[in-house]
């Protein structure tokens, strides 16, 4: 399989590298990372590959990352279709040197840096609503629109992280379609309350948010629930965007506390310290199309959750994630799941929950769609397993 993603492989752990992990303990995947500038590879450390040159390595059991080098100023329209090209042709000399054709193409970007040849599967994969997300995201949206149509046209396969988007896009008849949320890593979580608690200074359980601490999150939420007397617990790199006398003034208070970019083995030991998990998104309609990941992990650690309305608590459907707009019923939602403590069977429920949204049956989920595709038309090979 193909994967052409919207981040490269080292910058985080996100959508994509949890996706492809669980893929490539059934096919073997080459990732493809965006088309990298020739002067961004000019700072590359000795042992990070070639300056000028693709760059094609094993990253993980399974899976073969694929850096490719190209002009600078990409995001100028000529350039992007040099950039295009290139990217393609570097695809095809990647394949053959690991002697494999591919079976499928997944693009979860609107880029068109891949086109599957003939006999092999298109796949679509929106994870996020990329034209109600342009401005955050710094892109023009009327160009990732038209890049977005181009995709839903060749595609054999389109996928989105939740129903509502999936069922949105105009696709030509023939088409599988496939809500495709995210999931999470049970098995990471399954010893939360077994980790060391970590160092800091306020006394457990606390409400905790887990991510980056971006524009998407509603810091008039967390600035009620600090106004409760709650203890608040924030963890995750903050986006220069956030303005920062507000977020200085809320981690200043005694009872809030912000522990940073943490990595992701020490998140356990947070989750732990943690007696409800917060999802407190901003109204947008790019946030209400979108799915955390942190709501499952929250579930797959035993917390329960309260967030703001989005289409993943549907999808999700679980009565441990409560639902509350605006400040006041936010905040007193956070105190009514804080009071109602650790349960041994809520907190087997609640990892259940997530247990059946791991990233093994998203995986699973997409294979199938692949084959379904390959089933309907002729000459193209199943992804096999």
């Amino acid at each position: 399989m193909v994967y052409c993603a919207g981040a490269e492989w080292h910058k985080f752990k996100a959508t994509d590298r949890h996706l492809v992990e669980r893929l490539a303990e059934r096919v073997d995947v080459l990732w493809v990372d965006p088309p990298n500038s020739v002067l961004r590879t000019l700072g590359r450390a000795p042992g990070e590959g070639s300056r000028f040159t693709d760059d094609l390595d094993e990253v993980a059991p399974g899976v073969w990352r694929l850096r490719v080098v190209a002009p600078p100023l990409a995001s100028r329209p000529f350039v992007r279709s040099v950039s295009l090209r290139i990217s393609r042709r570097a695809v095809a000399r990647a394949l053959d040197r690991l002697e494999r054709g591919p079976h499928a193409a997944v693009l979860s970007c609107p880029e068109p840096i891949y086109v599957a040849p003939a006999g092999a599967v298109q796949v679509y994969f929106a994870t996020d609503d990329f034209v109600a997300g342009a401005e955050l995201m710094g892109r023009s949206a009327r160009r990732l629109a038209w890049a977005e149509r181009r995709q839903l046209a060749r595609a054999d396969v389109v996928a989105a992280v939740t129903r509502g988007l999936v069922d949105r896009f105009d696709i030509r008849p023939g088409t599988v379609r496939l809500a495709l949320p995210n999931g999470c890593d049970a098995r990471r979580f399954a010893a939360t309350d077994e980790a060391p608690l970590p160092p800091m200074p306020l006394a457990p359980p606390v409400a905790g948010l887990v991510g980056h601490l971006n524009a998407r999150i509603d810091l008039a939420l967390l600035e009620a629930t600090a106004d409760r007397g709650v203890r608040l617990l924030l963890v995750g790199p903050v986006d220069p965007a956030v303005d920062p006398e507000r977020f200085r003034a809320l981690v200043d208070r005694p009872n809030v506390h912000w522990a940073g970019p943490q990595p992701t083995e020490r998140l356990p030991s947070y989750l732990r310290a943690m007696g409800v998990g917060l999802t407190p998104y901003v109204d947008t309609a790019f946030n209400r199309a979108s799915f955390p990941l942190k709501t499952l992990e929250y579930l797959a650690a035993g917390r329960p959750v309260v967030s703001t309305p989005l289409d993943a608590v549907e999808e999700i459907g679980s009565s441990e994630v409560r639902v509350a707009s605006g400040p006041e019923a936010f905040a007193e939602a956070v105190v009514q799941a804080l009071a109602g403590g650790m349960d041994a069977d809520r907190v087997a429920g609640r990892r259940a929950t997530a247990a059946a949204h791991d990233w093994g049956v998203r995986a699973d989920s997409l294979l199938a769609a692949i084959d379904a595709a390959a089933a309907e038309s002729p000459g193209v090979r199943p992804a096999g397993r």
